[in-house]
């Protein structure tokens, strides 16, 4: 069992964070979301939608999701971190830093070649675990349609 299918657990204390999509609560990650600038007003059924195709990671103190983050990945060659989140009420505990270092250690995703992510203001955070700015800007592209989810 690989993928999104194999589920992988860490601790620290009294905060957990599992691979397993049933434990998550999708009313408070569509929550967050829904009111987060990247994704202001995503439908719930969007939410779903991205859990199903995605490896997620959720965060928790004994059963209460507080963080969350997703992959998207062929699991061979390239991934594409989203959605990644802390609730303010658990800030500045390394809670974030220490979801990153388990997204990073998940065995089906060592040795892919290229990771991904766009934040307004992470930066910090991402720097500490190898993320950098682009080095050839000019070979990127993208599509956005921003108020995608305000129609």
């Amino acid at each position: 069992m690989t993928g999104r299918d194999r589920v992988q657990e860490w601790r620290r204390g009294a905060f957990t964070i599992s691979t397993d999509r049933s434990k998550l609560d999708r009313s408070a990650i569509h929550e967050f979301l829904a009111g987060s600038y990247w994704a202001k007003g995503i439908p719930r059924d969007v939410v779903d939608r991205s859990i199903e195709g995605s490896l997620c990671f959720g965060l928790y103190e004994e059963r209460r999701q507080v963080g969350f983050a997703r992959v998207i990945t062929d699991f061979a060659t390239f991934a594409y971190l989203a959605d990644v989140y802390v609730l303010e009420s658990h800030r500045r505990r390394g809670l974030a830093a220490w979801l990153m270092e388990s997204i990073l250690a998940h065995p089906d995703l060592a040795g892919l070649r290229r990771w991904m992510l766009v934040t307004r203001d992470a930066h910090p955070l991402y720097r500490k675990v190898g993320f950098r700015e682009l080095a050839h800007p000019e070979r990127i592209m993208e599509m956005t349609f921003p108020g995608a989810y305000e129609r």
